[in-house]
Parts: structure tokens; C-alpha cells; sequence
């Protein structure tokens, strides 16, 4: 038994982001999933919601690098973000996602950017 299933009596879920800076501007991603329709919402929207007071995130890129299908929760999600006075940038999304972000207008409440990740680096944490 683990000290969080002696603790708790259940075993912490494992973290659904792979956090690659944290500060102002958190950068986070999933970690090379390529499909997120299995995400827990609620454990993603925690951990989102704990990187951000933990940090005092101003600036919120979420690399989509390798993935092919967010569900609408994820993406309602990350809008939502904009009411804690948090900017979401996401990274990388495919082609399947920029549609879906560019149909719903979520393009225009969270800024799409291309980067190579082979040459060039995510926004740098503050």
C-alpha cells in the first residue's frame, strides 16, 4: 500500500497535464495523449485551477502537440479560464482542432499559435 492509499484509502489519480514551466505563464500539455475524450473533467479542471492559484498564473499555454481530438468539455474548460482573469494560448492544435476552435469563435477568446517544438521553445515561465 502506498502512503496516499494509507492516507486516503484510495490511490491519488495520476495528474492528467505534464506541467513544463509554472509561474506567470504556465505551460502545460497532456502528456502525448493523442485522443482527450477519456480525460476526467473534474480532475483536469482541479489541477488547472490548483497550477494557477499555486502560481498566481497570469498567462495559461496549453500545447496540443500530437493531439487529434479535445473534447467540447475540455475546450469549455479552458474558456472558462478567461473569468479567473486567466489568458489561455494553445499551441500546436491539429488541423480537426483549429476547425473546431475557428467554427465556435474559441479562436477569438484563446489565441492559436504555430511553433516547431524541434527549434523552438513555449512561452518561458516568469
Amino acid at each position: 500500500m502506498t502512503d496516499d492509499t494509507r492516507a486516503t484509502g484510495a490511490a491519488e489519480p495520476p495528474p492528467i497535464l505534464t506541467v513544463y514551466a509554472v509561474g506567470e505563464t504556465t505551460v502545460v500539455g497532456f502528456g502525448g495523449l493523442d485522443i482527450l475524450d477519456g480525460v476526467n473533467l473534474a480532475v483536469c479542471r482541479d489541477e488547472v485551477l490548483r497550477l494557477i492559484a499555486e502560481n498566481d498564473v497570469k498567462v495559461l499555454a496549453v500545447d496540443l502537440t500530437g493531439v487529434i481530438l479535445v473534447p467540447s468539455g475540455m475546450l469549455g474548460l479552458l474558456a472558462s479560464l478567461r473569468q479567473s482573469g486567466v489568458e489561455v494560448h494553445i499551441y500546436n492544435p491539429s488541423d480537426d482542432v483549429r476547425e473546431v476552435l475557428e467554427v465556435t469563435h474559441l479562436d477569438e477568446l484563446m489565441p492559436i499559435h504555430e511553433i516547431d517544438v524541434e527549434t523552438s521553445e513555449m512561452p518561458a515561465a516568469q
